[in-house]
């Protein structure tokens, strides 16, 4: 025992910058990259065109036309990000061009082979992640002015105009916003590690208003993004060919793979924030939920990942709290958990707009301006999960992980 406490003293402090997270932009991509370099302008010239080229049924003629490219000009770690990026819209364009009802299944070695190289050497699956959607996918107008939706855009587009803009850079501010948080998370393991209550109930104080915060952020959603839109057009290009009944047995990878392989769309559960959250608070999951969301984690860059697995590993804040006897830090807890709880049942207010009730007009109005929305995924997130009955079971999890206050 004598020595575990030893070990336990030495043990390095636990910091972002071990794990490529940025202090000023959490898991966001710093300054991403907008240009490839030379070698690779014909993915650019298809992707900088491709909202247009997927709407005038186009672009699967244009990427058969694309030569086969090497990705051993990719040299940084932001150009490899890039060309992700790209490739993963394209595909998502090219597999989704005709909607769900004439999918491609096949995605030509042009397309397949750069995508999948590039993939294993960022240790991503080759299809469209939150880490390319969001995470990669912004730019600001000003660098001098602050982060907000009006100095903000992204990088690469796919149909769905300004409400595709608006999702993307909602979410955008959604990962800013939770920067405070993951700061306060670490302080908080640190403070557990070499025990400083005051420093722990400070950082737990600063979790919850940062919890809060990114709900309020959730919020703009509903000023960005319209749900007949978001329902209709953008969410076929999310979607992928895991649990998704348009696509059942896969896609093969024309060059890499005679067997189709099979990779689940984006999902807000591709986020690592609410994956630290979790670990960090203690929160358990159900056997198919929490399944789910380990998966998710195989689509997460792989040091952020770690990160996940490294609060994993810390000493249990639960237990230091239960046996510290302290009132405040047990209410801090409980305020934290309760907030994280409130954020989910917003997100559930939300993806019920978004999804349920745009199912339901859409099958009340048949005569839509708008494109027949996908049927495959109508109670389903494109991630492949039951959208509804997955979110209400993660919030009530985490509404279990109340501790009780002693009388």
């Amino acid at each position: 025992m004598e020595l575990r406490s030893r070990n336990l003293k030495t043990t390095p402090s636990l910091s972002l910058g071990r794990f490529h997270i940025s202090e000023d932009y959490g898991f966001l991509l710093p300054n991403p990259l907008k240009e490839l370099p030379d070698h690779y302008w014909p993915w650019m010239e298809i992707v900088n065109k491709l909202p247009h080229l997927i709407e005038s049924h186009q672009l699967r003629a244009q990427v058969n036309k694309m030569p086969l490219l090497n990705c051993q000009f990719l040299r940084s770690y932001r150009e490899q990000r890039l060309a992700h990026l790209v490739l993963s819209f394209i595909t998502m364009g090219y597999v989704w061009q005709e909607g769900e009802t004439q999918p491609k299944e096949v995605l030509p070695r042009n397309l397949a082979l750069p995508f999948v190289e590039v993939s294993r050497n960022l240790g991503l699956p080759p299809i469209l992640v939150h880490a390319d959607l969001v995470l990669t996918n912004w730019t600001t107008k000003n660098p001098e002015r602050p982060l907000d939706i009006r100095n903000l855009d992204t990088i690469v587009s796919l149909p769905g105009g300004e409400s595709l803009r608006g999702f993307v850079l909602v979410t955008v501010l959604v990962e800013k916003a939770a920067v405070p948080g993951m700061k306060a998370l670490i302080q908080a393991v640190n403070a557990v590690l070499q025990p400083s209550q005051d420093s722990l109930l400070q950082a737990l104080q600063q979790l919850r208003l940062s919890i809060q915060d990114i709900t309020r952020t959730l919020g703009q959603m509903h000023d960005y993004v319209d749900p007949d839109i978001f329902y209709a057009v953008i969410r076929i290009f999310l979607s992928g060919w895991k649990d998704n009944p348009a696509m059942p047995v896969g896609l093969i990878y024309e060059g890499v793979s005679t067997e189709p392989l099979k990779y689940s769309g984006g999902s807000a559960a591709q986020s690592t924030v609410l994956h630290a959250f979790d670990e960090f608070l203690g929160i358990r999951h159900s056997k198919e939920s929490a399944d789910f969301l380990l998966r998710m984690r195989d689509y997460m860059p792989p040091s952020h990942k770690a990160f996940i697995e490294e609060i994993q590993s810390a000493p249990s804040l639960r237990d230091h709290i239960l046996s510290s006897g302290n009132g405040q830090l047990l209410k801090a807890y409980n305020q934290c958990v309760e907030a994280l709880a409130e954020l989910r049942s917003y997100h559930i207010t939300v993806v019920t707009k978004y999804v349920i009730t745009a199912a339901a007009k859409v099958k009340s109005r048949r005569s839509s301006q708008l494109p027949e929305p996908p049927q495959a995924l109508e109670e389903r997130g494109t991630g492949g999960t039951a959208v509804l009955s997955f979110l209400k079971s993660v919030r009530n999890k985490t509404l279990e992980a109340i501790l009780p206050q002693s009388s």
